[in-house]
């Protein structure tokens, strides 16, 4: 007899301002998912928190039909435990993993991957201190720091507790002008600004303090953008780098999900060893940052200056075909399909780790 298909259960929406950008994500992964090795089961959850089985993405996938482009949280509402168990119990029920594609809060902090470990459930990505950890840009730095990695100057405000009457002159009087701003725990470029004389960075703050109460005011770097995917647990693999040709003034959203104006070039014009450098430093904040699974891991690069600087690392990075995770790990060897099987492969391996530790004293 056959064995069941691995169920895997693609999340994906949330209660976040980047839910739309992970509705695109969703159908890209479905579209792309080995159908003869995955019984596929995409769960939105609404802006709202309400979980919803997407049953016309379900017949497509079963009838062997083309997805949309974007996947919409609808469909029959369910309980997050059966969505996540399945509604199989006793020695039949299949092994299920779970592919969180929830960008932002309520989903990359740590919330959901809480959930899944109170139901023993294995699941792609970084476990909850790390993904509360990089979600949290504030608290990384303050990690990175520690583990040596070089980073841009950059100050903490936080609302209720810091004076907003002095943050303005005290970022200009440290960093100098502009200045980038914005929401600590945030994604996809969502609220953030630069700001050019202290006026604007009033304003900046204010934008940024709409999606968070931690506001992360940093220098602003003349430097290129590069990026590199890290694959693996305990023994994570870099990509080869990419690096970002913003269309904008600056990489903000709207160049990357709405004009598709910005560049990306893979591989990244470096030299040898400026290549080697930074996916070292890159698989080093993977570990410092206790990651696993995957992450993206993103640089500045000043040339001529102080070389490379850690901008931030995104525990749930883009998936669609176009984003720049899947599009590193294409050009270094290894196919979207393939790329999918290897973060279920790497779930189980987490899970199987986890569940062996000793609950006796």
């Amino acid at each position: 007899m056959a064995s069941p298909l691995l169920r895997l259960v693609v999340l994906f929406g949330g209660v976040s301002a980047e839910h739309d950008v992970s509705c695109v994500t969703a159908a890209h992964v479905l579209a792309a998912a080995d159908r003869s090795k995955y019984d596929l089961v995409p769960i939105g959850i609404t802006k709202g928190g309400t979980w919803l089985r997407n049953d016309k993405a379900i017949a497509a996938l079963t009838e062997g039909s083309a997805l949309p482009d974007r996947l919409e949280a609808a469909g029959t509402e369910i309980e997050p435990l059966t969505a996540i168990r399945g509604e199989v119990d006793g020695p039949d029920q299949p092994v299920t993993v779970v592919l969180p594609l929830l960008h932002g809060p309520h989903g990359e902090d740590g919330t959901i991957q809480g959930m899944l470990e109170l139901f023993k459930v294995p699941y792609v990505g970084a476990g909850v201190l790390s993904s509360a950890l990089c979600m949290d840009k504030a608290m990384a730095k303050v990690v990175a720091e520690q583990a040596g990695i070089p980073q841009c100057r950059w100050i903490e405000f936080r609302d209720g507790i810091d004076d907003p009457n002095t943050i303005v002159a005290r970022a200009v009087d440290e960093l100098g002008l502009p200045l980038f701003v914005k929401p600590a725990n945030l994604g996809s470029s969502v609220g953030i600004s630069k700001a050019h004389d202290p006026s604007e960075l009033d304003k900046a703050i204010d934008i940024a303090l709409r999606y968070d109460d931690v506001v992360i005011i940093e220098e602003h770097v003349t430097a290129r953008e590069v990026e590199v995917a890290v694959l693996g647990n305990t023994a994570p693999e870099a990509s080869v780098p990419g690096e970002i040709l913003p269309g904008s003034e600056f990489y903000d959203y709207e160049d990357k999900y709405v004009t598709g104006a910005a560049t990306l070039v893979i591989p990244a014009e470096l030299p040898d060893d400026a290549t080697r450098e930074v996916r070292y430093l890159a698989a080093k904040a993977f570990t410092a940052l206790r990651c696993a699974g995957m992450a993206r891991v993103d640089f500045f690069y000043e040339e001529g200056g102080r070389g490379w600087l850690l901008n931030e690392v995104n525990t749930i990075p883009g998936f669609t075909p176009g984003s720049m995770y899947p599009k590193l790990w294409e050009a270094t060897g290894v196919r979207y399909p393939d790329l999918i099987d290897q973060l279920v492969t790497f779930a189980l391996e987490n899970h199987r780790r986890r569940v062996g530790f000793s609950t006796d004293h």
